[in-house]
């Protein structure tokens, strides 16, 4: 499985748990799960939603494709 979105080490990084960010989002456990896990990718809505939530870059939760294999 291709890893795209860093969510699950951003929110680790913040001690944020998947309820506070669905709860923010307005999505359930379970998809901010799949998004975490790379099973699925969030909107780029949802993920603006977050960073402003967290306070990050939004470039923060992406993998860089410059260094990739």
């Amino acid at each position: 499985m291709l890893k795209i979105n860093r969510l699950a080490e951003v929110l680790e990084e913040k001690k944020v748990s998947n309820r506070d960010i669905a709860k923010h989002v307005g999505k359930s456990e379970e998809t901010v799960s799949r998004w975490a896990n790379n099973h699925r990718q969030p909107p780029l809505e949802d993920l603006h939603k977050i960073a402003k939530f967290l306070d990050v870059d939004i470039r923060d939760f992406l993998f860089s494709t410059k260094n990739s294999i």
